[in-house]
């Protein structure tokens, strides 16, 4: 057997994702005496790693550093200590993805969610009204995490008239173009057997709010009532955090699920391609504009102002786009001086058009 195939020594952890290309990666620590695993949960300075002899509990002293993108995280394939007590995480292979979202704390620093994901299932409950913009901005951080995205829209029995759930359903591919949108209702089971198909394959993330019914729908997926659930209010839809850790599941039919605690914020955290992924639509028609650098704004020639008047595209796709943009350049802004110095410049040379053009409407007269 080729030093790039799968050995018989590791052949258990292929239902947790491993494959040929990670055992050419790990080849350095394997001749080190160290074994693979998988992180299926982290907390406080120790995680649970699947390994070929089961799950073991292992001290992550050693691979912690200063950067918060660099932490152990669940999904991530690691090298650990064959035995002793405790055992130690030596290293982490490099991720083929990330899902990074910005926290909301001052320093807006980034905060890893999820590795080595090869799906991205965005959960949205039909309990409440559709928020059409965070689907966007949860779809932004999707298509830049390197996964592909998949919106599930939960609870869909809440919704009995099949035309209404169409409407819905279209309300949703309208603001996600190249993504499935699937209604999956967990307690009728409706959907369920598609999504389990689309699953079985790979590593897939759940994320979504609180009381989006990640839970339910894990378990749906899972077979058995592994994830614990909680009502949501009847006040406002909203949950509760019933998932309070990152946890990472084998499914029954292939393919491993991870499960997230509800997030109340979905920061963007350097995703420009991803959001010109999502408002690809956009991106397209701004190439028909009269000058490259058009803003949409008031510009002459302006393909995406056209676009709008004439009803092909939504003004609320437009203020989203725009929206998230500015977001995302805040934040590449703070770890970026160049940048930094170009908003500035940009700024400055809106001012002095604001100030001339004001100037001009009183007659040339400073006031």
């Amino acid at each position: 057997m080729s030093s790039a195939s799968v050995s018989s020594s590791t052949l258990a952890l292929t239902s947790y994702g491993w494959d040929e290309g990670w055992e050419a990666e790990f080849a350095p620590y394997a001749a080190q005496g160290l074994v693979p695993g998988r992180v299926v949960r982290v907390d406080r300075g120790q995680c649970d790693l699947a390994t070929a002899a089961g799950t073991v509990r292992a001290d992550t002293a050693f691979v912690t550093p200063h950067d918060p993108l660099r932490v152990v995280c669940t999904g991530d394939w690691a090298a650990v200590d064959p035995a002793g007590h405790p055992r130690y995480v030596r290293a982490c292979l490099p991720r083929r993805t990330a899902f990074v979202r910005s926290t909301s704390s001052q320093r807006s620093e980034g905060q890893i969610l999820a590795a080595n994901v090869d799906r991205a299932i965005v959960a949205v409950p039909l309990s409440t009204e559709l928020d059409l913009g965070r689907i966007e901005r949860f779809l932004a951080l999707a298509w830049e995490s390197g996964a592909e995205p998949l919106v599930v829209l939960t609870k869909a029995d809440l919704v009995p008239d099949p035309v209404g759930l169409s409407y819905l359903v279209q309300d949703v591919e309208t603001v996600a173009p190249g993504v499935q949108v699937l209604p999956v209702s967990a307690v009728g089971g409706d959907g369920t057997d598609v999504l389990a198909a689309v699953v079985s394959g790979g590593t897939s993330v759940l994320l979504g709010t609180s009381g989006a019914g990640k839970s339910t729908l894990a378990n749906a997926l899972l077979g058995e009532d592994v994830m614990a659930v909680q009502d949501v209010r009847d006040t406002d839809g909203k949950g509760r955090h019933t998932t309070t850790t990152r946890n990472l599941l084998a499914l029954p039919g292939g393919g491993v699920l991870i499960d997230t605690p509800g997030l109340r914020g979905v920061g963007l955290w350097d995703a420009g391609t991803g959001v010109g992924q999502v408002f690809a639509e956009i991106e397209e028609l701004a190439r028909g504009c009269r000058f490259h650098d058009c803003a949409h704004r008031t510009e002459p020639g302006c393909a995406v102002l056209a676009a709008i008047e004439e009803g092909a595209l939504p003004e609320r796709r437009l203020d989203s786009y725009r929206k998230l943009l500015r977001e995302n350049q805040r934040i590449v802004a703070k770890t970026d001086a160049r940048l930094r110095s170009e908003i500035l410049k940009d700024w400055k040379r809106r001012s002095a058009e604001g100030r001339a053009a004001l100037d001009a409407k009183r007659g040339g007269r400073n006031r």
